[in-house]
């Protein structure tokens, strides 16, 4: 298969498109290797150490992986050079030094018997990404099941493979034993469904779309009821209320919020929701921030914003601006694509006057467009911002520590920033509520034990077991 620049409409070459037959093939290699125990039944402080050599490697490699990104991605340079790879490193080496930290546990039975609680783990892991953030969420996943010691097969995005090889190559380098990290580049019905459909796969991660996540629900049911991990879309609000008082501050994260990544990102804040006191003050400097954020060749330093990933995203995000215009929103800045070589480039657009029944107000758009929506009261900002399917994300603006509390608990969302936008770091579990999300975290010890089995040893200390047992009806 093809893999295009979509800055350039140009292919930057081939790779094999996989199908069910090297799904069956590799799930055969995984488990032996597995079995084989040379990676599972490793000491955990040996593991550590060759995930510790593969960000090394990585850290070596840093600029040849973010222009791959870039260049296949179509996100800007300067975004995979200081965000991207610093924080896919920085996963890494998080989870790896938590390989030889995680305790065990020992239940409290008593003197007549011992009750271990121990964790092991599951076997084969498989783990399906979106392309928005390949190295990134390449990380969050790949990071904690192998240092819980599985093997693990990874579907990139089939947009975006390129770097999901290097880095098997890399972790070559650094001592992964063969079997252990397989990348299966391939379309969703190839590889994707036969994942999920396989009964010698344990666990399935899977980051992308909520429709694509019910399907490896349906997987799961239809076959070994393999643990099913989702993280999916959102349609978050960014809510400014009454009493928020640096508007600068908060326009600046709004803005970044709506457009990092072109706007193709989970947490995207797509819907503005503001008190109608503030609301002509904060907009006024929306639209001043916006005329900073500059579109063009991803290659280039100065851009923050580059091109869509491919065609048929492309036409969806254009789709979503003309229903917007059609349904009575209003256009304050952008609307429009942008004609910048054979790239796939569209103005970063605000719409107003946007009511939630709007379907630009309900329905992820993934692109850099988002909207205003007036509210008359903080308590209306708080329902209009709830009134949704998704939870992933929430951004609250205020001045108030009181509100700031309040209306935080009250939010319905995985994750909620107050005077900031932000989905935590490494250390803070990220997932959704409602369709977001199911099954897990990613991020934090948390994601450790979603790829691991939970087993309990008792073990009988007393002098007569028969006659003092414990009976519980």
């Amino acid at each position: 298969m093809d893999t295009i620049n979509p800055a350039t409409g140009e292919s930057l070459g081939q790779m094999a498109a996989c199908d069910s037959r090297d799904v069956d093939y590799t799930v055969t290699k995984a488990r032996e290797a597995f079995d084989r125990g040379d990676w599972s039944r490793m000491h955990p402080s040996e593991r550590k150490h060759v995930i510790i050599q593969l960000t090394k490697l990585m850290l070596r490699h840093r600029h040849e992986l973010a222009v791959i990104e870039s260049l296949e991605s179509g996100k800007p340079i300067r975004e995979c050079q200081l965000t991207d790879l610093p924080e896919t490193i920085h996963c890494l080496q998080w989870h790896a030094e938590a390989t030889d930290k995680l305790y065990d546990q020992v239940s409290p039975s008593g003197d007549d018997a011992l009750g271990l609680i121990i964790r092991e783990p599951v076997g084969v892991v498989a783990c399906v990404l979106p392309w928005n953030f390949p190295l990134m969420m390449l990380a969050w996943k790949i990071g904690p099941a192998l240092s819980a010691g599985n093997s693990v097969i990874v579907k990139p995005a089939e947009q975006t493979s390129m770097t999901a090889l290097r880095v098997a190559e890399l972790a070559g380098e650094a001592g992964l034993p063969d079997g252990v990290l397989n990348i299966l580049p391939g379309g969703g019905p190839d590889v994707g469904e036969p994942l999920g459909r396989h009964d010698e796969i344990q666990v399935v991660s899977f980051t992308g779309s909520t429709e694509v996540g019910r399907k490896f629900l349906e997987y799961s049911a239809r076959s070994n009821l393999k643990r099913i991990v989702l993280e999916c879309g959102g349609k978050n609000p960014a809510v400014v209320l009454s009493d928020a008082d640096n508007l600068d501050h908060a326009a600046k994260h709004i803005v970044y919020a709506a457009l990092w990544n072109m706007g193709q990102n989970c947490t995207a804040n797509s819907r503005v929701i503001v008190h109608k006191d503030i609301k002509s003050k904060l907009v006024e400097r929306i639209l001043e921030q916006l005329r900073s954020w500059k579109t063009g060749d991803p290659l280039d330093p100065t851009n923050q914003l580059g091109a869509i990933v491919n065609a048929e995203q492309y036409d969806k995000i254009l789709a979503y601006i003309e229903l917007g215009k059609k349904e009575g929103a209003k256009v304050l800045a952008g609307g429009s694509a942008m004609k910048i070589g054979g790239g796939l480039f569209i103005e970063p657009t605000l719409f107003d006057g946007v009511t939630s029944e709007m379907t630009i107000a309900r329905e992820e758009i993934f692109g850099p467009v988002f909207a205003i929506i007036e509210v008359s009261s903080d308590a209306h900002a708080i329902a209009i911002a709830n009134d949704t399917c998704f939870g992933l994300q929430a951004s609250l603006y205020t001045s108030n520590v009181k509100n700031a509390h309040r209306y935080a608990r009250a939010l319905q969302a995985g994750t909620i920033s107050v005077n900031c936008y932000a989905e935590g770091d490494i250390a803070t579990p990220f997932g959704g509520y409602k369709l977001s999300g199911f099954g897990g975290r990613d991020n934090s010890l948390q994601a450790h034990e979603q790829y691991c089995e939970t087993k309990t040893i008792w073990i009988d200390l007393s002098d007569d077991p028969i006659d003092d047992a414990v009976t519980v009806d």
